[in-house]
């Protein structure tokens, strides 16, 4: 950014080269100056042009660079730390989506773009100033005097333009959050017959932010205009000075002499006097934007990253695992628990309750993907934060992820390899799937073709394919007819005699294998 900012400096030096040779050439001809003077003139003044577009050329470049290791920095920083916590922060899926991507991608604007040209447009001024102070420190001076009223214009309007900004963030944020939300929950949306009330809620969403839009706009119109007025004053009041003073007519007396080749000089210069400032007046908007986002990523990053802090991953392989009182509760205020439990290092265990009474609940608990408002979690004695025995957990919710490829990429997921993925198929019951194509069956990211019961066992040889000690198994047998599930069962019951397998179901026969069992009220 600070190479951008003195390229961006350095296009000073050729409009100085620029307002020099155009100075002479007009000023000393006039002179009947010598024939190889001018042509030196000539040569600087089309020298100039180049040299000013290198500049500005490398300054938009190194701030493009610039821009692009801040985003990557940022984005990686932020897909580590919100994605594992974004329950536990309250923060619907699609909020967080735009924090790492759309908020980070306004960082061209504001790293790569307003950032280095506002610190150029601090000192292009004064490097301005103090070359036409060369000519005439009387239209120096003017130039300064209309810089005064100028930067405190633009304080008061920068101040309204960045709170409007941020609300106008939030706002988008909120829309982004619900839109996703309902998009991701559209047909349980269309099952309840909600679309109206839904496409209201959206509706309302994108007034609100198309209004904090329109406020936003509105500042950045009268800071413009309050620029292009002082610009414009600069430019007059030089011009009438050197005027009035070539002509002798000056309402005072002259407070210096001041020839054409001067006065060509200082008249050439004075316009590039509030470039930089026009320049950061036409990336203003980049820098509400970008401020707006940061100061909303910041807050949200550090409460994530601090959360992950304090989930640190247990070195070693856990021994046994108890809940002592945990109580979840909701960002609406609802509540589920307390649960206590102790499990020992191995064995089938199940957690049992009817629909709704908090069996998901208890095992989201356990991996992080709730706020836990009271209560302990245990490992070997020790606590533990919610998420910290991640790295030990096999995992298998009630709708497993399919990411595009094979069934055997889909079940070898996050496991180095293991031959005996057939064999544990097979047990599960999934010859179906196996018969079509073998482990070079594709699957898309929908699923099509697989039931959700095929979808389960799939998830459920994942994580015993992991090979972790841990297993929390959510509803493992439901979708699937019952000879299949008398299948499922003996499987779990033969991991769990080197594994701590826990599951929530309502299925009986699990059930009655489980050596122990925790209810849900």
């Amino acid at each position: 950014m600070r190479r951008a900012s003195v390229w961006w400096q350095a296009d000073v030096l050729g409009a100085a080269l620029f307002a020099g040779a155009l100075a002479f050439w007009l000023g000393g001809g006039m002179d009947g100056r010598s024939a190889w003077a001018g042509m030196l003139a000539l040569a600087a003044l089309a020298l100039s042009g180049p040299v000013r577009a290198l500049a500005q050329a490398r300054g938009a470049a190194q701030g493009q660079s610039a821009a692009n290791a801040a985003k990557q920095t940022l984005r990686t920083r932020l897909f580590s730390a919100l994605l594992p916590t974004g329950f536990r922060r309250g923060r619907l899926p699609g909020e967080d989506l735009r924090t790492a991507i759309d908020d980070v991608e306004v960082l061209d604007g504001y790293v790569g773009k307003f950032a280095p040209i506002r610190s150029a447009a601090v000192v292009s001024p004064l490097i301005c100033a103090a070359l036409a102070a060369l000519a005439s420190w009387v239209a120096a001076a003017i130039m300064l005097a209309t810089l005064i009223p100028f930067a405190f214009g633009m304080i008061l309007a920068g101040t309204a333009a960045r709170v409007e900004a941020e609300r106008q963030h939030l706002a988008l944020s909120r829309m982004t959050g619900l839109f996703v939300d309902r998009a991701r929950t559209l047909p349980t949306v269309v099952s309840f017959g909600a679309e109206d009330r839904v496409t209201r809620q959206i509706a309302s969403a994108a007034q609100d932010v198309a209004a904090r839009t329109l406020r936003v706009l509105r500042i950045a119109f009268v800071s413009s205009a309050v620029l292009e007025f002082f610009a414009a004053l600069s430019v007059a009041l030089v011009a009438v000075y050197c005027g009035f003073s070539l002509l002798g007519i000056l309402p005072f007396p002259a407070p210096e002499t001041l020839d054409l080749t001067r006065a060509f000089f200082v008249l050439a210069l004075a316009p590039e006097f509030y470039l930089g400032m026009r320049r950061m007046a036409a990336a203003y908007h980049d820098k509400q934007q970008g401020e707006a986002a940061m100061a909303a990523t910041e807050p949200e990053l550090a409460r994530a990253e601090a959360m992950l802090a304090q989930a640190l991953p247990q070195r070693g392989a856990p021994t046994g695992l108890t809940l002592h009182e945990l109580l979840v509760r909701y960002d609406d205020g609802s509540t589920i628990g307390p649960f206590s439990a102790q499990w020992t290092e191995t064995g089938l265990h199940a957690v049992t309750g009817p629909t709704g009474s908090g069996k998901s609940s208890l095992l989201h608990a356990i991996v992080g993907m709730v706020p836990v408002a009271s209560g302990s979690l245990l490992a070997a004695g020790d606590e533990i934060a919610p998420g910290a025995l991640n790295p030990h957990i096999g995992w298998s919710g009630q709708r497993p992820l399919l990411l595009p490829g094979t069934l055997a990429e889909n079940i070898l997921l996050g496991s180095v390899g293991d031959a005996a993925w057939r064999d544990l198929a097979h047990l599960l019951g999934l010859d179906a799937l196996l018969d079509a194509r073998g482990g070079d069956l594709v699957i898309d990211p929908v699923g099509s073709g697989i039931s959700g019961g095929e979808r389960r066992r799939i998830g459920l040889a994942r994580a015993i394919v992991s090979g972790r000690p841990i297993l929390l198994l959510d509803e493992p047998t439901a979708d699937l007819d019952a000879a299949i599930a008398r299948k499922v069962t003996p499987v779990l019951q033969d991991i769990a005699r080197t594994r701590l397998v826990i599951v929530a179901t309502h299925d009986p026969l699990l059930i009655e294998a489980a050596q122990s069992t925790v209810a849900c009220a």
